[in-house]
């Protein structure tokens, strides 16, 4: 997606003010919105969340872990569009109708010149997806990798540094790498630690 959508923009009291490019959104710090949608899955008896590893290319946080599916709501588009996102990035088809609302989650990072200010309809998906299933757009996404929920949620309750991840990795020559290794908080994308507790906590409400 390139950096001259336009995006529905808000002030510092999340009132509407207009559109602005997603270049000016991010140089000017304007409110906006994305969609975020996180993946759990249950196999026996154990819950475990799937990431997203980022795409070297991406201008934002390439190599980092993220949320599952997530991106950018168009100046046109209901928070139900966002649904696309999903397809999109991961191939996964999914009716909106089938997610768990989480919630809008705020939260601001700014780095150097970027200044980044989401409002964050965030929803939870209860999936049945193996690893397989999964049907990667390699522009924004390299890899899909699994953790138990519980250790992702010990890790950014600061009760463990370091977290296990499964899955696999698209390289650049195409081919497909199983990926078993431990990560830390560095390899995650930098949002803040009360926005990753706060997902947790939506999500464990949710999966009780």
């Amino acid at each position: 997606m390139g950096e001259q959508e336009m995006l529905k923009i808000f002030n510092e009291n999340k009132q509407p003010i207009g559109v602005a490019s997603r270049s000016d959104v991010h140089r000017l710090g304007y409110w906006h919105e994305v969609f975020h949608c996180w993946f759990i899955i249950n196999e026996h008896g154990m819950d475990y969340i799937y990431l997203q590893l980022r795409s070297e290319n991406k201008k934002d946080y390439p190599n980092l872990l993220d949320i599952t599916a997530a991106g950018h709501l168009l100046a046109d588009e209901s928070v139900e569009d966002g649904v696309r996102e999903i397809k999109e990035e991961i191939g996964i088809e999914i009716a909106f109708e089938e997610l768990v609302q989480l919630g809008v989650i705020e939260y601001c990072v700014v780095k150097d010149n970027f200044i980044d200010k989401e409002l964050a309809n965030a929803f939870l998906y209860k999936s049945r997806n193996t690893l397989d299933d999964f049907t990667l757009q390699v522009e924004e996404v390299s890899g899909i990798v699994k953790a138990k929920f519980n250790d992702f949620s010990q890790l950014w309750f600061y009760e463990k540094n370091e977290l296990e991840i499964n899955g696999f990795e698209v390289n650049k020559d195409g081919k497909t790498l199983k990926v078993k290794k431990y990560v830390n908080r560095n390899n995650f994308v930098p949002h803040q630690i009360s926005f990753y507790q706060e997902v947790i906590q939506k999500i464990k409400e949710r999966i009780c």
